[in-house]
Parts: structure tokens; sequence; C-alpha cells
């Protein structure tokens, strides 16, 4: 019972970690990254779908993203999406793809972005204590409800505090691996 509680909990946890690296890999490093363009959807045929889903996205030089539409009705769709997004980035459109060029990244932008990961590194925090507090209101919970010992209570806690250190470090490590990659020039 007190096991399903903490490899449910884990799982959520694992989740939260899996959020934070998809949303740090958006995160725009002064190279180009297709993973940069994932959060940014382009209306096709009446619906809102990922860029990545209606073309094809590359990297062919480190500052340049080159997206060529599988369709080329879709390219001025596309452009508009971009321009839209919070990318800050120019597209460049020739009638067959668009390029987009990465800038250099200056060091007072380089040091907002790293705000923005840790702030980002900090709401995982949060997330993970708040799965903790959740398991550990099951755990008491199970205690009232039925005839489990205060020792297996006590091991369920711990247990869970636990895989809350690990995921809190393992969140400082990716935050920190982000913060390296921004700030080397």
């Amino acid at each position: 019972m007190i096991k399903d509680l903490i490899s449910k909990s884990e799982e959520k946890m694992k989740k939260t970690i899996s959020v934070l690296k998809n949303e740090l890999a958006t995160m725009k490093a002064g190279r180009a990254n297709p993973t940069m363009l994932d959060r940014i959807e382009v209306e096709y045929y009446g619906s809102m779908v990922p860029i990545n889903q209606i073309s094809n996205i590359s990297a062919p030089e480190p500052r340049l993203l080159l997206i060529q539409p599988w369709e080329k009705n879709t390219l001025k769709d596309i452009e508009k999406a971009i321009l839209k997004s919070d990318l800050g980035i120019n597209p460049s459109n020739d009638g067959t793809v668009i390029r987009l060029l990465v800038p250099e990244l200056t060091e007072e932008t380089r040091k907002n972005l790293v705000k923005v990961v840790k702030k980002t590194g900090e709401e995982s925090k949060i997330a993970i204590r708040s799965i903790r507090r959740e398991a550990n209101d099951k755990i008491k919970a199970l205690k009232k409800d039925s005839d489990i010992s205060e020792d297996d209570i006590k091991k369920g806690e711990d247990e869970i505090q636990k895989k809350t250190d690990a995921y809190i470090k393992e969140i400082d490590r990716i935050v920190e691996e982000k913060e390296k990659e921004i700030m080397s020039v």
C-alpha cells in the first residue's frame, strides 16, 4: 500500500524532471537548436499544430535554423507564428524555406536567461516538494484508516524524503548545466 504510494509519487517526480528538461531545451543559448521552436504552433487546416509536425527543422550551422515546410502554402503561416512568438528572431522567407539566424547573446541577455532558468528550476523544486507533501498526507491518512504500524509510516515518510532529496539534487544539476551552457561564449 505504502509502496504503491511511493512509486506513484516517484512517477510524478520523474514527470516533473521531464517537463523541466523540455522547458529548458526550448530556451535559446546562442546556438541554434530545433527544440527552440517546439512551443510555437501554426494554424494548419483550422487547428493549431506545432511547427515540427508540418515541416522539417534542421540546424545546418551553429547559429542557423532551417525550416522546410512539407507544403509550400504553409510558409506564410509559419512565418507569422514565429513573428508572434517570444523568440525575438525575424524569419527570412525565400519562398521555399524559412531561415532563422539566432543572434549572439549579449552578457545582459545571458544573465537574464540564467535568471529565467533558475526560476524554472525553483518552480520544479516546488512541484517536487508538493508531491512529497501530498504523499506524506496520504501516508498519514492510511494510518487513520488502517492498522499500519508507526514504523511502516516512518519508513514510508523517510523513503519519500530520500526520493525528494534525490530529485531536487537532479534539478540543481540540470539547472547548473543549462547555466554553464548559457554563460559559455
